[in-house]
């Protein structure tokens, strides 16, 4: 099943609304953003674990990321509560569970094999550093190459000038109310801007965003720090 599988277009999804559809394990859901091939390569999701429910050990050839939504998410390695931000490696394994249920954001095989880095951020108790405008906070989760992943907190009223994504942006509306000259983005709304695409963002009433920029084209100059100030 293929789904949002063409970069070049621009994608605006209420994740809120849509379906879920159950995955190979009972018990666990899945609300697919985007979507390359079934049941492997590249995969954006919000996946959604009933109490108890848990995988069988299991490889990540092309990495996992995984954003802590809502409830427990754990593993053999620890248990992450929401908040929680978890890069597993290319090769890496693990055998996923949740007791009392959980809700995440989950990237699959997009980390290039170099990218080695282990990752477990607790957002909530991590140093925040001041963004490239007034208003504007950002959280650096990971950078390798030309992609960065960070979280970003607007004050009300913080607007940022307009400017081009090189190698595209993907954002995940947590809270509040993220906006542009296209329209308002409420929490639950992900959306997809294409390599070469340029916008004007601000934030009206504040909001936080999970934000990756670079990743979604090949061979480009490390141009898209952008508004995350992490390069």
């Amino acid at each position: 099943m293929r789904v949002n599988a063409n970069l070049n277009e621009r994608v605006v999804i209420d994740t809120t609304q849509l379906p879920w559809l159950d995955s190979p394990l009972p018990g666990v859901q899945r609300r697919p953003l985007e979507r390359f091939a079934a049941e492997s390569g590249p995969t954006t999701s919000i996946v959604r674990y009933a109490p108890g429910s848990a995988f069988k050990p299991h490889e990540h050839p092309g990495g996992e990321e995984i954003l802590v939504l809502e409830g427990v998410f754990s593993d053999e390695q620890g248990d992450y509560p929401a908040g929680t931000w978890i890069k597993n490696p290319p090769g890496s394994r693990h055998r996923p569970s949740s007791a009392p249920g959980c809700l995440l954001l989950v990237k699959l095989c997009y980390q290039a094999p170099d990218d080695q880095a282990v990752l477990r951020i607790d957002t909530r108790q991590a140093q925040w550093r001041p963004g490239l405008v007034e208003g504007l906070s950002v959280l650096p989760l990971h950078s390798h190459g030309t992609v960065h992943t960070a979280l970003v907190r607007w004050a009300p009223g913080t607007r940022f000038s307009r400017h081009r994504h090189w190698g595209g942006e993907e954002i995940l509306v947590l809270e509040g109310v993220f906006q542009d000259e296209q329209g308002d983005y409420p929490t639950g709304t992900w959306l997809r801007n294409p390599d070469g695409s340029v916008h004007e963002p601000f934030s009206s009433a504040g909001c936080l965003i999970y934000v990756k920029v670079g990743h979604l084209a090949e061979g480009l100059a490390d141009q898209s720090s952008t508004f995350l100030n992490i390069s």
